[in-house]
């Protein structure tokens, strides 16, 4: 990730502490967890790749926080986020390894069929995919 490695590493850290109960304010984990970040002093590329994690526009439709979302933080479409919905969608709630396909599939299960969740997700799955592989394309042609 060359110069944005720090910055990677931060939001991998950071994309889900919207969940937090002293963060959370709208329900909307990536829009709360963003706006916390800013008022806590941390750069707004940095929240905005929080506020944007894992396709995030789509939820944020779902909940009615679209124009919200995209009004405050704008959406980076680099290699550094790629990696961070890479990061996002191929590890488990519990720290496990997964394919992005096994990950979409333990969320449709955990949410059940009906849930918001699961209905953005859906929507979500082919960019989320194209991320991942895109991820996986320049670490192919990048070896450590």
């Amino acid at each position: 990730m060359g110069p944005d490695a720090e910055l990677l590493a931060a939001a991998a850290w950071l994309h889900d502490i919207g969940y937090a109960p002293d963060v959370a304010d709208t329900g909307f984990h990536s829009l709360d967890g963003a706006r916390w970040l800013l008022r806590q002093g941390f750069s707004l590329r940095l929240a905005a790749l929080v506020a944007h994690h894992s396709c995030a526009s789509y939820e944020a439709d779902e909940r009615g926080l679209g124009d919200a979302l995209a009004s405050e933080f704008p959406l980076e479409t680099s290699a550094t986020s790629d990696a961070l919905w890479y990061a996002d969608m191929t590890t488990g709630p519990d720290g496990q390894d997964f394919t992005v396909q096994e990950r979409l599939a333990e969320i449709r299960e955990r949410y059940g069929p009906d849930d918001l969740v699961t209905r953005f997700w859906m929507k979500a799955e082919q960019p989320l995919i194209e991320a991942v592989r895109r991820t996986q394309a320049r670490m192919a042609s990048h070896p450590m």
